[in-house]
């Protein structure tokens, strides 16, 4: 698929990878929705992207607000053709804690729901939105990339909930590519590891550098931009389809 003038929704798309992956698409060519909770960077980047893009404030736990976010992809940009799902948290919590308290199961919904359950969420509407294009070259009438992570194979301790959201990405991409087939859809996911993004901002830096170690060539956190990058070309590689690509400088996580 040629991303000039194809319309992409971004989930997290404010910052971080998402906003990365926005920015990619529209300086080639494409229109973007920016799906976000962040108001503030998300007019900020659609005021820096002028009419190549719009913000649409979205939960994507929420069925009317992801319905919304694609009706405005519709009626703004006449189509919808492309869904990346980055939005994500990933506060860790042990499953026993130090004093053998248990994990909260508040904090595990959360994560699963807006990591997994958002992501089919968005996944399942734009779906439903690609199926009604004209198809393309192959008869292929959108694609879908669904962020997953190296936890979901290597998860350390505190990431049951993260690991777990992440896993469950990894496999429903198969599932749904199989089922899209029918509809000229392809399904596929990206499972970065240690990207320096807004959440990495937090950590002390003698974190950072633990996990800096971790990585094996280049010596360093993966940048937003090589991400974008690789959604880009999962976009214009047909044949790429079903499948999970990791982008982690071949690093394997430690168990903590």
């Amino acid at each position: 698929m040629d991303i000039k003038g194809k319309t992409v929704l971004v989930t997290g798309g404010a910052s971080g990878l998402g906003r990365a992956t926005v920015t990619a698409f529209a300086e080639n060519g494409a229109n973007a929705v920016i799906v976000d909770i962040n108001d503030e960077m998300g007019y900020a980047l659609e005021k820096e992207l002028g009419g190549a893009a719009v913000y649409v404030r979205t939960d994507v736990t929420s069925e009317a607000d992801v319905k919304a976010a694609v009706d405005v992809a519709l009626s703004k940009f006449g189509s919808l053709d492309v869904a990346v799902n980055c939005a994500g948290i990933a506060n860790p919590e042990k499953v026993l804690d130090r004093e053998g308290n248990r994990h909260s199961m508040d904090h595990f919904r959360r994560v699963i729901g807006v990591n997994l359950i958002g992501s089919f969420n968005v996944l399942a509407e734009a779906a439903q939105a690609m199926a009604k294009n004209a198809p393309g070259a192959d008869g292929e009438r959108g694609v879908i990339i669904n962020t997953a992570s190296v936890a979901a194979y290597e998860g350390q301790i505190g990431q049951a909930a993260y690991a777990a959201s992440k896993g469950g990405i990894v496999s429903l991409t198969l599932p749904t590519a199989r089922e899209f087939a029918r509809q000229g859809i392809r399904v596929m996911a990206i499972a970065p590891g240690f990207i320096h993004t807004p959440l990495f901002d937090g950590l002390p830096e003698a974190a950072v550098e633990s996990l800096t170690q971790q990585v094996v060539f280049p010596k360093r956190l993966g940048k937003p931009e090589e991400y974008a990058k690789l959604a880009g070309h999962i976009v214009e590689n047909t044949y790429l389809n079903g499948e999970v690509i990791r982008m982690d400088a071949a690093a394997r996580m430690a168990p903590k």
